[in-house]
């Protein structure tokens, strides 16, 4: 008969080893480990806010490497920086460097801007390049800089400047195509915002792929591109400074165009709930696709505490919408997203 007491009692020092640690166990350890959460402080390995604003994601393998504006309390004023992050889940992310940290190069003079590095990765040359806005501080200069490296997260060598093609640029949006065809979309005041085709190496733009003119909606920055069953939707900004405004959207079979009217990807009223457009990103997973709309919610009076609001767009047949921030979860094998209510 004692026998038959031994799973009992090992039953109950189970449940009373388990109520004893309770205690002593983090909150995150029941917390689904994917979960993203729009508009909170996040953390990446060292517990430190990730800053990498105005950024830019960079897909190698099963690795995910997010470039953006190191905006940090306590750098040293007269230089400009960017951070490298990595991540195999989009969730977690571990600070790998400070890959650009650049005193003024050109003689652009006192508050020189440097903003929304995108980082991109030649196969021929076998060199990441990264294209930035590099501007005055009155922002009267409008152009690019490009900076290369041999490594993904190594220490960027500053290169030159240019203006795409003889034109303005101010905020800058990468997008590569299926085909791994590389361009830069950069925002023209006088005439509107551009799809470029760079060089065979990167280190120019070459073509001038589709010009959004103001008259057809073009009066947008942020410029935001993804091809998704055979359509390509681009996204944008209207200009606002650092206030949030209603981003919008446009749809083609080519990005030559035609495209389609601009139209509202979230209830105007939201204004994109606080939030401004940098990039798409498309999960392509076992089972489905999640495209993600990557958006900064700026704080210029405390710009290392500025905030990213991502979120799984729903998306397909030419209509683009974000919903209302919420936490929510992605499986990058399977592709799989999912809203929290």
């Amino acid at each position: 008969m004692r026998d038959a007491w031994l799973p009992f009692l090992a039953w109950r020092l189970l449940v009373t080893t388990f109520v004893y640690l309770l205690p002593m166990m983090s909150p995150s350890a029941f917390a689904d480990p994917q979960t993203i959460n729009p508009g909170e402080i996040w953390p990446d390995d060292r517990g430190n806010h990730i800053n990498a604003h105005g950024g830019g994601i960079l897909q190698q393998g099963g690795t995910y490497y997010w470039f953006g504006e190191d905006r940090s309390q306590g750098l040293d004023p007269d230089k400009r920086y960017v951070s490298c992050y990595a991540s195999t889940d989009l969730a977690h992310w571990t600070f790998r460097n400070r890959v650009l940290q650049l005193s003024d190069p050109e003689n652009f003079g006192p508050k020189w801007v440097l903003e929304r590095p995108k980082v991109y990765y030649n196969d021929t040359t076998k060199q990441y390049v990264m294209y930035m806005h590099v501007d005055s501080g009155d922002y009267k200069l409008a152009r690019v800089g490009v900076a290369t490296c041999d490594t993904v997260d190594g220490d960027y060598t500053y290169r030159k400047s240019f203006s795409p093609l003889n034109h303005e640029s101010r905020d800058i949006g990468q997008f590569i195509d299926d085909d791994g065809t590389a361009y830069l979309i950069f925002e023209d005041r006088p005439l509107g915002f551009h799809i470029a085709k760079l060089s065979d190496d990167y280190l120019d733009v070459v073509k001038d792929v589709h010009l959004f003119t103001k008259a057809e909606g073009g009066a947008l920055e942020g410029g935001a591109l993804v091809h998704d069953n055979g359509l390509y939707y681009v996204v944008g900004s209207q200009m606002s400074g650092w206030h949030p405004n209603p981003n919008r959207y446009a749809t083609a079979t080519s990005l030559e165009g035609p495209w389609s009217e601009f139209k509202d990807i979230a209830p105007p009223e939201a204004k994109t709930y606080g939030s401004q457009s940098s990039m798409l990103v498309k999960v392509v997973g076992s089972k489905t696709t999640t495209v993600i709309f990557l958006g900064d919610i700026w704080k210029p009076e405390t710009q290392w505490d500025s905030r990213y609001l991502w979120m799984p767009l729903e998306i397909g047949d030419g209509k683009l919408s974000l919903p209302p921030p919420k936490p929510w979860t992605l499986d990058v094998q399977t592709g799989e997203a999912r809203i929290r209510n």
